[in-house]
């Protein structure tokens, strides 16, 4: 018996470490994954997240990045990027959108 649940938990694990992705669970979990494909393209650290929304066919993330590091700290420039994964964290598309100096007001 616990032969058998070995099995088939190992089976699974090599399906999801392969080309099978688990799907978003949530919010949370879609600005996790955008942040992470992100990371991969560019080369600047991720500061946050300052939206998530669902849409028909995955999530819109807007994460804010770090891109050019002053000091003082209130001058280094930061960007916001949109970013559009599928319903199993699939990078869709990305974009830079907004470019701002730390603690730089909204309009």
């Amino acid at each position: 018996m616990a032969e058998q649940r070995a099995r088939k938990s190992g089976t699974s694990r090599s399906a999801s470490s392969g080309t099978a992705r688990k799907q978003v669970k949530g919010a949370e979990d879609a600005a996790e994954r955008a942040c992470l494909s992100l990371r991969k393209l560019i080369s600047h650290r991720t500061e946050g997240v300052s939206a998530v929304s669902r849409t028909d066919g995955g999530w819109h993330v807007d994460v804010d990045v770090l891109e050019l590091p002053r000091i003082p700290d209130t001058t280094s420039l930061l960007a916001t990027y949109q970013v559009d994964i599928d319903e199993q964290g699939a990078l869709l598309e990305y974009r830079r959108v907004r470019r701002y100096r730390r603690g730089q007001a909204d309009d």
